[in-house]
């Protein structure tokens, strides 16, 4: 397979996150059953976050055992420390601040004074509700994004190693993978009424699934443990960040139904995660 196959093969691993992107377009009435779609997707970026930070983890636990066993000089394991703490606090906090940069005062409808609630009031309280729906929704296409960046540097490294077979199966992992993670990008905006346009989930599908190819290009170029591990604790501090924001709004509208979307959306990710497990196998 060559270089070119590997890149095409990536990019289609990437972009099978919009199969689950038109979600976005459908209503929903139900409140119990926008909680339920809510949590499912907090589910499965729950257990992105484990995956992620786990796999983040092992190059500085490395690190520090060949440090400790003389087989490696400190300075590698303090690079991948400093490393990660700065990946996580930039993917955490960066979107914190990132989300006030984005957020406006709304202008207050004219004639609107201090008494009870106007029909004007609630149109602007809605249009803010549906903004941070779409807001929330961007943030994690762009966790997840980070992620499959580095899916992508897997699919590259072991197509440049040699193991063609492992990088093909890899590939229709991810693919299942990442149509999962279509489902979590819009669930904010179910849970919240919001029918995304076309434009919004084509611009979503694109920072949430291209990272992919980008990643195979990468990874059939060079290696580097430190690009791996801040990428991956970019993602996970994104991805921690923007399961904050769900869970509030979850818990609004029925505890009960979220922790139940909880379970189903983590072991969705645990099923796609055991389809990866085989293929490398």
């Amino acid at each position: 397979m060559s270089t070119t196959q590997t890149i095409l093969l990536g990019a289609v691993a990437g972009f099978t996150i919009y199969l689950g992107l038109p979600l976005g377009r459908v209503q929903v009435g139900s409140l119990r059953t926008k909680a339920f779609l809510n949590a499912v997707s907090a589910g499965i970026l729950l257990f992105l976050l484990v995956e992620i930070l786990g796999h983040a983890t092992e190059p500085v636990e490395d690190a520090v055992k060949e440090a400790a066993d003389g087989q490696a000089g400190w300075l590698q394991f303090a690079g991948l420390g400093l490393v990660y703490a700065a990946g996580l606090g930039v993917g955490l906090l960066s979107l914190l601040y990132l989300g006030r940069l984005w957020k406006r005062p709304p202008p207050r409808p004219a004639g609107v004074g201090p008494g009870a609630m106007s029909v004007a009031e609630a149109t602007v309280s809605r249009s803010d509700a549906q903004s941070a729906a779409l807001r929330t929704g961007m943030a994690i296409a762009a966790g997840i994004g980070l992620h499959n960046f580095s899916e992508g540097l897997a699919i590259g490294q072991a197509a440049t190693s040699g193991e063609l077979t492992l990088a093909v199966l890899l590939i229709v992992g991810f693919a299942l993978h990442n149509t999962t993670e279509g489902f979590g990008i819009v669930g904010p905006l179910a849970a919240t009424g919001v029918r995304a346009s076309w434009g919004w989930l084509g611009l979503a599908g694109l920072i949430g699934g291209g990272p992919t190819l980008l990643g195979t290009i990468v990874g059939t170029s060079f290696s580097s443990s430190y690009l791996y591990v801040g990428c991956l604790a970019l993602a996970g501090g994104a991805l921690l960040y923007v399961i904050g924001e769900l869970l509030p709004l979850g818990r609004r509208l029925s505890w009960e139904v979220t922790l139940w979307g909880l379970l189903a959306g983590f072991l969705l990710g645990v099923a796609t995660e055991l389809v990866l497990a085989v293929a490398g196998g």
